[in-house]
């Protein structure tokens, strides 16, 4: 359908934020919310937006927002994110860094530390890797997920349990209130799995637009994790499943 000006920069921002509220879109745009609430209905018909409660968000609970969309999707948080996470790296470390657009962001931040051996289903970390001066860089077998240059499948999930390192570095697509850590593609997720199984420490880098995303398959919970890099103190619920968990939130 043909959008109004005022219906394209709602997506626009429900793309930035992960969803949006009637409430906030109406003080933004100086309008009544019955106005916005007719926009979101039409934004939904369209099957542009999902409805939630008081809002709309974008429909990622079954399929993921595009790649390069998600690269833009907070990409200061991220690259704040990386930079924290990458500081807990030492010289020396081997790691696994999985499928994501943070988990990207911080292949680069790593790139000032030394002799890293880093084991990877991320065809795009590879490539920055590839250009660290003294990385030894593995890339596991699987089936090439074009969309992302994501390697997924069984023969990933063999090449991981090959290997036994210091960290693992993952991200998520979403975070819901009970801590749960979720992904869209089962493959995906089972490299995941077996990646926190291999690795003597673990850390999740996500940002809190995750908070505002649903996705179908879940890879664990916080309080499976050592460490969780994030760009805000998350809400207090989450904060105390990472406290009786002592699983360390770091913020940059």
């Amino acid at each position: 359908m043909p959008l109004s000006p005022r219906q394209s920069d709602i997506l626009a921002l429900a793309r930035d934020m992960g969803r949006v509220t009637v409430d906030g879109l109406a003080a933004s745009f100086g309008v009544t919310v019955q106005t916005i609430r007719r926009d979101l209905t039409e934004l939904c018909d369209a099957g542009v937006l999902d409805r939630t409660h008081g809002g709309a968000a974008l429909p990622s609970g079954i399929t993921n927002i595009g790649y390069e969309d998600r690269r833009r999707l907070n990409a200061d948080a991220k690259e704040a994110i990386a930079r924290a996470a990458a500081a807990l790296i030492p010289a020396g470390a081997s790691l696994f860094l999985n499928i994501g657009t943070t988990t990207e962001a911080v292949a680069r931040a790593l790139r000032d530390t030394p002799n890293l051996m880093v084991v990877t289903n991320n065809m795009n970390v590879a490539q920055i890797m590839g250009g660290h001066p003294s990385a030894e860089v593995i890339v596991t077998g699987g089936r090439l997920r074009r969309a992302d240059g994501g390697l997924v499948g069984d023969m990933a999930v063999q090449t991981i349990r090959q290997f036994k390192v210091d960290i693992a570095v993952i991200g998520a697509s979403a975070l819901d209130p009970e801590g749960d850590v979720l992904d869209f593609d089962p493959d995906e997720v089972r490299v995941s799995r077996a990646i926190l199984g291999q690795a003597r420490s673990s850390i999740l880098v996500a940002d809190q637009g995750k908070l505002a995303r649903v996705a179908p398959v879940r890879i664990g919970n916080l309080s499976d994790l050592d460490q969780w890099v994030t760009d805000r103190a998350p809400p207090a619920a989450l904060a105390q499943i990472c406290r009786a968990a002592k699983t360390s939130i770091i913020l940059p």
